[in-house]
Protein backbone atom coordinates (compact mmCIF):
# COMPACT_ATOMS: atom_id res chain seq x y z
CA UNK A 1 0.00 0.00 0.00
CA UNK A 2 1.55 2.99 -0.93
CA UNK A 3 2.13 6.10 1.53
CA UNK A 4 1.59 2.80 4.18
CA UNK A 5 3.71 3.69 7.63
CA UNK A 6 6.62 1.36 7.98
CA UNK A 7 7.59 2.36 11.29
CA UNK A 8 10.00 4.10 13.13
CA UNK A 9 13.51 2.18 12.76
CA UNK A 10 17.09 2.94 13.39
CA UNK A 11 19.03 5.89 12.00
CA UNK A 12 20.80 4.46 9.28
CA UNK A 13 24.83 4.71 8.35
CA UNK A 14 26.26 3.02 5.42
CA UNK A 15 29.77 3.55 5.55
CA UNK A 16 31.91 1.24 4.86
CA UNK A 17 29.10 -1.01 3.41
CA UNK A 18 29.64 -3.04 0.15
CA UNK A 19 26.30 -3.36 -1.82
CA UNK A 20 26.05 -5.58 -4.68
CA UNK A 21 22.88 -4.96 -7.28
CA UNK A 22 21.24 -7.18 -9.78
CA UNK A 23 19.59 -5.71 -12.13
CA UNK A 24 16.40 -7.21 -14.39
CA UNK A 25 16.57 -5.88 -17.78
CA UNK A 26 13.17 -6.88 -19.00
CA UNK A 27 11.14 -3.50 -19.03
CA UNK A 28 14.17 -1.45 -18.85
CA UNK A 29 12.60 1.82 -18.33
CA UNK A 30 11.37 0.83 -14.82
CA UNK A 31 14.46 -1.41 -14.02
CA UNK A 32 16.78 1.85 -15.16
CA UNK A 33 14.70 4.25 -12.52
CA UNK A 34 15.01 1.26 -9.90
CA UNK A 35 18.37 1.33 -10.22
CA UNK A 36 19.58 5.43 -10.26
CA UNK A 37 16.93 5.62 -7.13
CA UNK A 38 18.59 3.12 -5.26
CA UNK A 39 22.10 3.82 -6.27
CA UNK A 40 21.06 7.64 -5.30
CA UNK A 41 19.28 6.67 -1.76
CA UNK A 42 22.55 3.99 -1.04
CA UNK A 43 24.73 7.19 -1.71
CA UNK A 44 22.87 9.22 0.54
CA UNK A 45 23.08 6.99 3.57
CA UNK A 46 27.15 6.99 2.84
CA UNK A 47 27.82 3.87 1.12
CA UNK A 48 30.69 5.08 -1.56
CA UNK A 49 30.15 4.85 -4.56
CA UNK A 50 33.07 2.48 -4.86
CA UNK A 51 31.68 -0.01 -2.92
CA UNK A 52 28.10 -0.05 -5.01
CA UNK A 53 28.47 -2.73 -7.61
CA UNK A 54 25.57 -3.75 -10.27
CA UNK A 55 24.88 -6.43 -12.59
CA UNK A 56 22.34 -6.65 -14.88
CA UNK A 57 20.35 -10.13 -16.37
CA UNK A 58 17.73 -10.33 -18.86
CA UNK A 59 14.61 -10.86 -16.50
CA UNK A 60 13.48 -11.46 -13.01
CA UNK A 61 13.62 -15.28 -13.35
CA UNK A 62 17.89 -14.71 -13.54
CA UNK A 63 18.23 -12.31 -10.88
CA UNK A 64 18.45 -15.26 -8.35
CA UNK A 65 21.18 -16.88 -9.97
CA UNK A 66 23.16 -13.70 -10.33
CA UNK A 67 22.44 -13.10 -6.43
CA UNK A 68 24.02 -16.13 -5.68
CA UNK A 69 27.48 -15.63 -7.38
CA UNK A 70 27.53 -12.33 -5.64
CA UNK A 71 26.94 -13.60 -2.18
CA UNK A 72 29.16 -16.50 -3.08
CA UNK A 73 32.06 -14.26 -4.01
CA UNK A 74 32.10 -12.56 -0.37
CA UNK A 75 32.33 -9.21 -1.56
CA UNK A 76 29.39 -7.66 0.02
CA UNK A 77 27.58 -6.26 3.18
CA UNK A 78 24.45 -7.15 1.72
CA UNK A 79 22.34 -7.08 -1.87
CA UNK A 80 19.47 -5.39 -3.71
CA UNK A 81 17.28 -7.11 -6.19
CA UNK A 82 15.55 -4.81 -8.58
CA UNK A 83 13.26 -6.23 -11.75
CA UNK A 84 9.51 -5.20 -12.67
CA UNK A 85 6.99 -7.49 -13.39
CA UNK A 86 3.83 -6.72 -15.22
CA UNK A 87 0.97 -8.58 -15.42
CA UNK A 88 0.01 -9.82 -18.35
CA UNK A 89 -2.91 -12.11 -20.01
CA UNK A 90 -1.41 -15.49 -18.94
CA UNK A 91 -0.36 -17.54 -15.63
CA UNK A 92 3.16 -16.82 -16.64
CA UNK A 93 2.63 -13.69 -14.35
CA UNK A 94 2.48 -15.50 -11.08
CA UNK A 95 5.14 -18.02 -12.06
CA UNK A 96 7.87 -15.20 -12.28
CA UNK A 97 6.62 -13.46 -9.07
CA UNK A 98 6.44 -16.40 -7.20
CA UNK A 99 9.95 -18.14 -8.06
CA UNK A 100 12.24 -14.93 -8.44
CA UNK A 101 10.49 -14.19 -4.77
CA UNK A 102 11.30 -17.49 -3.48
CA UNK A 103 14.42 -17.94 -5.04
CA UNK A 104 15.95 -14.25 -3.68
CA UNK A 105 14.59 -15.80 -0.21
CA UNK A 106 16.72 -18.89 -0.66
CA UNK A 107 20.00 -17.19 -1.24
CA UNK A 108 19.87 -15.16 1.48
CA UNK A 109 18.75 -17.87 4.01
CA UNK A 110 21.59 -20.20 2.32
CA UNK A 111 24.20 -17.77 2.47
CA UNK A 112 23.53 -15.54 5.61
CA UNK A 113 23.05 -12.28 3.50
CA UNK A 114 20.78 -9.43 3.37
CA UNK A 115 18.52 -8.90 0.15
CA UNK A 116 16.42 -6.17 0.17
CA UNK A 117 13.55 -7.77 -3.02
CA UNK A 118 12.33 -4.77 -4.95
CA UNK A 119 11.22 -6.73 -8.06
CA UNK A 120 8.07 -4.61 -8.52
CA UNK A 121 5.04 -7.02 -9.03
CA UNK A 122 2.08 -4.68 -10.95
CA UNK A 123 -1.17 -4.80 -12.82
CA UNK A 124 -0.08 -2.38 -15.62
CA UNK A 125 3.14 0.26 -16.39
CA UNK A 126 1.42 2.93 -14.74
CA UNK A 127 1.60 1.25 -11.25
CA UNK A 128 5.26 0.56 -11.52
CA UNK A 129 5.43 4.20 -12.39
CA UNK A 130 3.75 5.09 -9.47
CA UNK A 131 5.89 3.02 -7.57
CA UNK A 132 9.69 2.85 -8.58
CA UNK A 133 11.28 5.66 -6.95
CA UNK A 134 9.82 4.82 -3.29
CA UNK A 135 10.33 1.08 -3.54
CA UNK A 136 13.86 1.73 -4.72
CA UNK A 137 14.94 4.13 -1.96
CA UNK A 138 13.27 1.80 0.24
CA UNK A 139 15.01 -0.97 -0.58
CA UNK A 140 18.21 0.80 -0.22
CA UNK A 141 17.40 1.32 3.34
CA UNK A 142 16.22 -2.29 4.01
CA UNK A 143 20.10 -3.13 2.67
CA UNK A 144 21.59 -0.97 5.22
CA UNK A 145 19.45 -1.74 8.12
CA UNK A 146 19.95 -5.29 7.40
CA UNK A 147 23.84 -5.41 6.77
CA UNK A 148 24.20 -3.17 10.00
CA UNK A 149 21.76 -5.76 12.28
CA UNK A 150 23.88 -8.83 10.55
CA UNK A 151 27.20 -7.09 11.54
CA UNK A 152 25.60 -7.53 15.15
CA UNK A 153 24.66 -11.31 14.65
CA UNK A 154 27.81 -12.80 12.21
CA UNK A 155 27.66 -16.36 11.08
CA UNK A 156 29.95 -18.76 12.20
Amino acid sequence: MMGAHKGDGPALDGRGLRIGMVQARFNQGITDALAAACRDELRTLGVAEADIAIEQVPGALEVPLALQAMAQSDRFDALVALGCVIRGETYHFELVCNESAAGITRVALDHHIPIANAILTTENLSQAVARQDEKARDAARVAVEMAALLRRYPAD
